[in-house]
This record gives C-alpha cells, structure tokens and sequence, in this order.
C-alpha cells in the first residue's frame, strides 16, 4: 500500500543565510554569497579560481563533548539542522528513539579537513610519537557516512540509516530514497538531507578539470552565472540542508505543521560517460518524476535547475527541459546565489524551494544579464516575481552519471 509523504520540517545552512528569515531575505535582495576562497598553500601553488560559497557568520553549537569527539565540521552542519528539523517537527521521544524514525543524510567524502590531516601526519611522519598524532576518532569524523550516523548517536535515532554518496545527487537521493522509505511503510519518518564543508581540495579537483570558475577572481558576488552567455565554470560551496518527511496521516494526527508534500522522485543513471552530462538520461530522468508523481508538464509551476554554469552542463539541461517541461514552467538556478553546495545542494534547494512556496515569490536567477542562446528555450526568471507556486521540480546531475528529480507540491 502506496502512503502519502510530507514534509513536516526544513532547515538550511548555506552561504546566503541560516533559516528562513536570512534566507528568504537574501533571495528577495538578490544577495550573493559568493566570496574570496580562503588563502592556503595549496591556492598559492596550484590553484587558479579564487572564489567559493561560504558560510562566513557565526554558528553556535551547543553540543555536548561526547558528541563533538568524533565530529569534523561536516558533522556539526549536518547535526546543526538536523537539531533545527527535530525541534520543528516536535516528534515525540519516544517516536524519534523508538525506531520509527530513520535517516537519510550524506557527504562527497565525510571530512575532508580531517582526512588531509590524517594522511599529512601519515606520509610526514619520522618517529612513532608523530605517527601516534593520528587521533584514535579521526576515521569516525572523515568516514562517507559521519554525517548520518552522527545524527543517529546525537538524536539516538534507531531506525534505518541510508548515506548517499554520489556527489552531487547525494542530498537529493537521500530525500528520495527517504520519500520511498515511508511511501512504502518501511518507515513512518525521514531525516534526510546532506552537507559539505568548505574544502580547497574540492576546488582543486574542479579547477584542473577545468570546471570552475576563474574569470571573475576579482569580482566573486558576479559569479556562477547559470545559463548566460558569460558563464565560465561553477563555484565551489558548502553548507547543510535536512527536512522531516513523515506519512500523511499519522502527521495529521499528532498535528503537525505540514509545509508541503513529496509526490514523486526518479533517479537513474546515464550508463556511459563519468563526467560528460548526457541528453538522453537526463531527459529520462525528468519524463519519470512526472510519471512517478503523476502529473504531466502543464501541472508544473517550477522548476529548480542543477544549472552549476558550466558550458555544456547548462545547454544540455535546457534541452532536457524544453523536451520534458516545455516552454512554460518557470525555471530559477539557485546555485547562482551561492555556488555548488556540492552533496548538500539538492536538499537546500528543497529548502529554498518550499520558502518561496511559502512567500509566493519567485527567485530570479544572478548573473544572469545575457541568456545563452542555446539556453534561450526554457523559461528564466530574470526578476523577482510574486507567484503562488504550488508543484515543483527539483533536479539535480552528479558525476558518475547519476541524475535526480524531486517533486513536491504545496500542501493544502
């Protein structure tokens, strides 16, 4: 039996803001937070984009030592709004520890700030004091899954435990694969999200294949620029997104807040090339979130694009929109606003979505002055509007050929 999925909770830390009211400010404003990526010895030597989403304002973590002991930096934003989601859903105790309740939530590679240290410390090491540097908990805060089941040991959360880790789709997998869970009554809640923490060596790996951007070094709030003629490569981000998926009606019955409802998720993969996006399954991937959710392209009010600015990245999914879509639902690249929040990026444009959802507005897209032509068939917004979004798409492409679409719909 087929049960319904909302979503009772949501919260985001991304580079224009931390909760609803910094966020929604920023995207009304037009606000970039897009700065100068931090100095070290790696940039000086090799790198040649200078520019990254960050989280640059205070977070104020009141977690016990027993907790932060085996959590790098990823884990404190995962547990972050993790914490934000629990107190907002007000699930009862005894739901959250008593096995009901499971968690979807994921990172590209766990900490990467602390698996540099540990491999430094590895490879520089001369005696065995300095070999003995490497801290007994540090695997714990570097592992692909801390984010998840540092959430489970913090929350004591007993249920499943699913962690993505396909780059870009990871956080969009997770509210997928956590809409499935409790659509199918494997469980009757969802903690899902993703997070990435700020990480030069992420940037590096871009930059030499480059992807990244570099001719606005000078110039950061100018830069990503989705789908215009200009755009030179994505920017490199970090932060956290999480949102409570729960089913319908034991929702309804404890009363909770539901802020909006998930009718369908696809997810499949190209079966070719790992970095190359590609045509054909990316078109497929939309064509079965509209069947899964059962609606057809006219139901569409929005779309929420992967658009990261990179040259043929953002042609070839304005192709697939145009095929799948057509012309008329509007489409915002909210990666504009804050660079590529790599596997937190699905679950904070999930967050940033139902916030417009809520206000009745639309983003405009940054940056965007001069629309690529061969961009130039779907529908941009160019400028804030007011508009009572009730169904969007939200669509995300990783390497490895992996592709996602996420659709909710306004509760009413």
């Amino acid at each position: 039996m087929e049960r319904r999925v909302v979503i009772t909770a949501c919260s985001a830390i991304t580079p224009i803001g931390h909760g609803r009211q910094q966020i929604v400010e920023s995207l009304q404003k037009g606000a970039s937070g897009v700065r100068t990526l931090r100095e070290d010895e790696l940039i000086t030597r090799f790198i040649h984009s200078r520019v990254y989403g960050t989280v640059d304002y205070p977070i104020v973590y009141d977690f016990a030592r027993q907790h932060r002991k085996t959590m790098g930096p990823v884990a404190y934003y995962a547990c972050q709004v993790a914490k934000e989601v629990l107190a907002q859903a007000g699930l009862p105790q005894d739901f959250v520890t008593g096995g009901s309740l499971g968690i979807a939530f994921g990172s590209i590679h766990g900490s990467p700030t602390v698996q540099r240290d540990i491999y430094k410390i590895f490879f520089e090491a001369k005696d065995k004091a300095t070999y003995q540097g490497i801290g007994a908990v540090d695997y714990l805060k570097s592992m692909v899954h801390t984010t998840a089941v540092n959430i489970s040991k913090m929350f004591g959360i007993t249920g499943r435990i699913i962690s993505s880790g396909t780059a870009c789709t990871t956080s969009s997998q997770s509210i997928g694969f956590g809409y499935e869970a409790v659509k199918y009554g494997l469980q009757d809640a969802m903690l899902c999200g993703g997070a990435d923490e700020y990480d030069t060596i992420t940037v590096a790996v871009f930059d030499n294949l480059l992807a990244c951007s570099t001719a606005y070094n000078d110039h950061p709030e100018r830069t990503p620029r989705p789908f215009d003629q200009d755009r030179d490569g994505l920017v490199v981000a970090e932060g956290a997104g999480a949102v409570m998926l729960e089913e319908y009606e034991f929702a309804k019955k404890r009363g909770a807040t539901i802020l909006g409802e998930v009718i369908g998720f696809a997810c499949n993969s190209n079966g070719g090339d790992l970095i190359l996006p590609n045509l054909e399954g990316i078109t497929k991937t939309l064509q079965l979130g509209l069947r899964n959710a059962g609606i057809s392209a006219p139901d569409l009010d929005l779309v929420s694009a992967h658009a990261t600015a990179t040259k043929m990245g953002d042609i070839i999914e304005a192709q697939a929109n145009a095929a799948v879509f057509g012309p008329d639902p509007y489409v915002v690249a909210l990666k504009s606003y804050m660079g590529h929040t790599m596997a937190a990026c699905g679950a904070i444009e999930t967050v940033l979505t139902l916030y417009m959802m809520q206000e009745g507005f639309i983003a405009p897209t940054l940056n965007l002055e001069s629309v690529d032509e061969r961009c130039a068939m779907i529908n941009h917004v160019r400028k804030l509007i007011e508009y009572p979004v009730k169904t969007a798409a939200i669509q995300n492409f990783a390497f490895g050929g992996v592709n996602t679409s996420l659709i909710i719909r306004k509760f009413s």
